[in-house]
């Protein structure tokens, strides 16, 4: 899930980030490749001299099933086994044919009509078609097990036909303006209409399995590896690499340790990799370090009283919490650029709206009067307004009489968690508020459970941010609490849904953009999310293994988790004599540069414009 393993994913009001996200794009503005001319290491040739591609991740898979996946690594996973209606382009993220070539609306924009392409065939033979897009978006509009991960992109479906192979037809109940951002993997309706029960179904069991994407899934152990081998039959064409291999290591010095001699190709961390970790990786022979601004946002998420639809209330969030005075407080004595600039160490920007400044068409920043400052001792006076005062011994009392002591779900395989939550005992701590912080392998429990006072979150953003946005719905809350619901942390606002709706049928795009803007104002305001920071993507990968690869966008962004499949299937072994494949709707390949290309200006970054759970949704 977002960060909830994920899962995965208030503010300052300091804005230094146009300068450092220059500095960023300038220091990371790569079409990433290498003049390095040293065969790869033989660990990374396969059974009779197969090419693979060692992938170092620091995330476990939640499940292999699309339908139950939120992820960073398996939603990634599934976008290189299975192809989407469309996709998006790696240099600018616009949209681009994807199994879809084309499409077009009724003018009443009720009635999609897309045409599927002919020659993208199962990795089975058999061929793909219309009537697999219809099955996968029926069936997760019946069975609420098959909607988990997805069901956001069609509650808004009436219907959904195939009156030919190469014709899908959906129909609206209201104009939805994402209907050509339906981030949802089309999967064989041959294959998966076998499936009983597809809330408990992880498609962990039997490979390989039947995809059409780039790559066919072929193995997986669990909090091991995940391998897959090169579709030779992809329509856009074969990747360069014979396998791909995401391999777990739940240490991230080892998994460094391992790009160093040369066991892995490529390093992401969990999911960037920490300031100290890049620096020592700089200027070492054939390895190069990608430093990006990123898709993602670093928050920390408080509980509002975990409840269900069917207002079943659960967990055991303090009850202080539901005060909107105290998470303003407590929000406006974290220092975001303490943590820029400590934690981070300049490798992020500070934080405020829930959407990364690289999709600048809905970039947030509070207004002068409405930010909520670094200013612990109005953050003490809010919370003496609020009936919580402190006792002799300076302890910070709640309405029992106890001291108020807040545990925060933290995931023991991210650094910066750690470091972050040291911070927050010592600015807490100066309020009089104790700070616990309880960092394991797993937080998804916990956290579906409702059993936390606040968390470290963080999410991937898609190019299209209706999902992000659509899992602080009343919609997105589980059916019961035995169910799984695909919320971040159980947020249910009337005002927020109402700008929600608003901007799921607004096709004007400035407009729509206003009425994003709008609903981030209001998490900010609410306080149930303190977006803290968005760090960049810092990943590294070997230039002896690999020649070169596609970042997205193309002109400083990143490898690791990107909107589509562009890295994986572009990046070309380093003994190639080939190039990269295309990996843009006009074909033209990513060019192979040794050195780094920086930005004059901020032009080219914001011509550019998806959920991680609690570890990293996607």
């Amino acid at each position: 899930m977002n960060r909830h393993d994920q899962h995965g994913s208030g503010r300052s009001t300091h804005r230094p980030w146009r300068a450092r996200l220059l500095a960023a794009a300038g220091a990371g503005a790569l079409l990433l490749a290498s003049g390095a001319v040293a065969p790869p290491v033989s660990a990374k040739e396969g059974d009779g001299g197969d090419k693979v591609l060692t992938v170092a991740v620091a995330q476990s898979v939640d499940s292999l099933s699309p339908f139950l996946a939120v992820r960073l690594l398996s939603t990634s996973i599934h976008r290189l086994t299975y192809e989407y209606l469309t996709n998006y382009d790696a240099e600018d993220n616009h949209v681009i044919p994807g199994l879809a070539t084309e499409w077009k609306s009724s003018p009443d924009k009720l009635t999609w009509t897309y045409t599927i392409r002919s020659d993208s065939k199962w990795s089975d033979g058999e061929q793909a078609t219309a009537e697999d897009a219809a099955w996968t978006f029926n069936t997760m509009m019946t069975d609420p097990g098959a909607a988990t991960a997805n069901g956001s992109f069609v509650g808004n479906f009436e219907k959904v036909t195939a009156p030919s192979p190469t014709q899908l037809v959906i129909r609206l109940k209201k104009p939805q303006a994402t209907m050509t951002a339906l981030d949802v993997p089309i999967v064989p309706k041959h294959v998966w209409e076998k499936v009983d029960d597809f809330s408990k179904f992880n498609n962990d069991k039997d490979f390989p399995v039947v995809g059409n994407g780039p790559f066919v899934l072929t193995d997986y152990k669990p909090d091991s590896y995940v391998r897959l081998k090169a579709n030779k039959d992809f329509w856009r064409g074969a990747p360069k690499f014979d396998e791909l291999v995401f391999r777990y290591y739940k240490d991230q010095d080892a998994a460094v340790a391992a790009l160093r001699k040369g066991e892995v190709s490529f390093v992401a961390g969990s999911p960037s990799l920490t300031p100290a970790q890049a620096d020592s990786l700089k200027g070492e022979e054939n390895i190069r370090v990608n430093d990006a601004p990123g898709r993602r946002f670093y928050a920390l998420a408080t509980n509002p009283g975990a409840r269900a639809k069917d207002g079943t209330k659960f967990g055991d969030g303090d009850p202080s919490l539901l005060d909107q005075r105290v998470r303003n407080a407590l929000f406006m004595a974290v220092d975001r650029k303490a943590i820029v600039d400590k934690v981070f160490q300049g490798h992020a920007v500070e934080g405020a709206g829930y959407i990364p400044p690289r999709f600048s068409s809905y970039f947030f920043e509070p207004s002068a009067g409405q930010e909520l400052a670094h200013d612990p001792q109005k953050a003490a006076r809010l919370l003496d307004e609020a009936g919580y005062r402190t006792n002799a011994d300076g302890k910070r009392l709640g309405k029992d009489g106890k001291p108020l002591d807040y545990r925060i779900l933290c995931h023991a395989t991210d650094p910066n968690d750690k470091a972050v939550g040291k911070y927050l005992q010592e600015w807490w701590g100066e309020l009089g508020i104790s700070v616990t912080l309880d960092c394991l392998d797993n937080v998804t429990d916990p956290w579906l459970a409702g059993k936390y006072d606040l968390a470290f979150d963080g999410w991937s953003v898609n190019p299209d941010p209706d999902f992000v946005l659509s899992i602080h719905t009343c919609a997105a809350l589980p059916a019961t609490p035995k169910d799984t619901g695909a919320t971040d942390n159980f947020i249910c606002d009337k005002e927020y849904d109402d700008l929600y709706a608003r901007q799921l049928g607004e096709y004007d795009a400035d407009k729509r953009a206003e009425i994003v803007k709008r609903m981030q104002s209001r998490l900010y305001d609410t306080g149930y999310m303190n977006v803290m920071a968005y760090p960049n993507a810092v990943e590294a990968y070997r230039t002896d293994q690999i020649k070169s690869i596609t970042t997205m966008p193309s002109a400083a962004g990143n490898i690791y988790g990107q909107d589509g499949y562009w890295s994986w299937w572009s990046a070309v072994p380093a003994d190639s004599g080939g190039s990269a494949g295309s990996s843009s709707s006009t074909g033209t390949v990513i060019g192979i540069v040794a050195g780094v290309v920086v930005l004059v200006g901020l032009g080219v970054l914001f011509a550019v414009r998806r959920r991680a759970s609690a570890d990293d949704r996607e």
